[in-house]
C-alpha cells in the first residue's frame, strides 16, 4: 500500500485517545498501515532485569493506525487530505488542497 505520508512530516491524530495532538512521524510500517508518531500514543511496557540494564515500567510510543492521522500543511497549519501531482519535471510532489502549497 502507498501511503502518502513520510519521515519527519508534522501530522494531527483525528481518532482516539490522543485526538487533537500533533507530532512528527519516526516510522512507518506499509506492510500493516500503521505510523510511529513521537509523543502520540504512549504505552507502559514492562521490562525484565538484564545484565547491564535494570528492569522496571518503561514509556514509549506505539503505532497508530495511518486512517487516524491527517498531514499538517505547513503553510496553513491546518489538517489536509494532499494532493498528488507532477511537476513538467516528471517529480511527483504533495499539495494543499486549502492553499495550494507544495509540501516536501
Amino acid at each position: 500500500m502507498k501511503l502518502k505520508l513520510r519521515k519527519k512530516d508534522k501530522v494531527m491524530v483525528i481518532a482516539g485517545k490522543d485526538k487533537g495532538k500533533s507530532g512528527e512521524v519516526l516510522r512507518i510500517y506499509p506492510e500493516k498501515s500503521r505510523i510511529l508518531i513521537g509523543k502520540i500514543n504512549m504505552v507502559t511496557k514492562h521490562r525484565k532485569p538484564r545484565q547491564n540494564q535494570p528492569g522496571g515500567l518503561q514509556k514509549m510510543e506505539a503505532p497508530i493506525a495511518y486512517s487516524n492521522v491527517m498531514l499538517l500543511c505547513p503553510k496553513c497549519e491546518k489538517p489536509i487530505r494532499p494532493k498528488l501531482d507532477k511537476l513538467a519535471t516528471g517529480e511527483a510532489v504533495r499539495i494543499c488542497r486549502r492553499c495550494g502549497e507544495t509540501i516536501l
